[in-house]
């Protein structure tokens, strides 16, 4: 059975759901965390924001609600979907990558920051950002908040520096797999459960078998799709850039080639 698309999703939620598992938009799970078993959806949406309000609408009919981190790239930030996602009644957060696009200029980082999460607050009272990992910039967007605090900007929590993850179990597809963390640059946390999965279908075994941790926060990436043939191109582009993206680290030459086709990418 093909992995990463709507009907894998959907046995993951339903798997969930089965078990007694609480779903909570990350805001609320920073503010008033849900005892028992709780599993907090997030979507990274970096690009093909299409699927992401196929999931988002997925979710919405299970009665699930989750949260979509939008980035203010045009291959993201869609009006027309990220209005239609908070209509269903899901969290919109920023994706934010301002000091890695202002090339470590933190005035201008903090200046860019405050307006694009102004935009994002037209669509959704914004209360939750997560930073992009900006793989090809040498700029850790997280450094941000050396010079300022989330609640300047009125943010309840920002994952990678406001969950306790040797306490929340970190599940990311990353790379199209669910144990690909070995493509990731920054978006890593360390796994204090013991726990690696490849599939979809063995994480909802783990669900089933009672074996999965209690609580959860999982990032799906939007490229879940059930279009055959955006399902391959997609596994064909992200098998190709995830060698590509390791070897750019071993070889500088491959490392300038890449970092100036990923900027091409996002600029065009």
């Amino acid at each position: 059975m093909r992995d990463f698309t709507l009907k894998s999703y959907r046995s993951l939620l339903e798997a969930f759901q089965k078990c007694g598992y609480r779903f909570q938009i990350f805001e609320e799970f920073m503010e008033h965390p849900a005892e028992g078993k709780t599993v907090v959806m997030r979507h990274d949406v970096d690009e093909k924001a299409a699927n992401a309000l196929k999931m988002a609408q997925l979710e919405h009919e299970l009665g699930i609600r989750a949260t979509y981190f939008f980035r203010v790239v045009k291959q993201s930030n869609v009006p027309e979907v990220i209005r239609g996602i908070a209509a269903l009644g899901h969290e919109i957060g920023y994706h934010y990558e301002d000091l890695a696009t202002a090339e470590g200029d933190m005035e201008k980082a903090t200046e860019t920051f405050r307006k694009n999460l102004a935009y994002f607050r037209e669509y959704y009272p914004v209360r939750s950002v997560c930073m992009h990992g900006s793989s090809t910039s040498e700029y850790d967007n997280r450094l941000l908040w050396e010079r300022h605090s989330l609640a300047e900007f009125g943010i309840v929590g920002e994952p990678y520096l406001s969950v306790d993850f040797s306490k929340v179990f970190y599940l990311t597809d990353t790379g199209y797999a669910w144990d690909g963390g070995k493509f990731a640059t920054r978006d890593i946390v360390e796994n204090k459960f013991g726990l690696t999965f490849h599939s979809t279908q063995q994480i909802v075994e783990c669900i089933d078998e009672g074996g999965f941790p209690e609580k959860a926060l999982v990032l799906a990436h939007t490229l879940w799709s059930e279009k055959p043939s955006q399902w391959i191109a997609l596994h064909l582009r992200e098998t190709v850039r995830n060698n590509v993206k390791l070897l750019s680290r071993k070889n500088r030459f491959v490392g300038i080639i890449y970092r100036k086709f990923v900027k091409s990418y996002w600029n065009r």
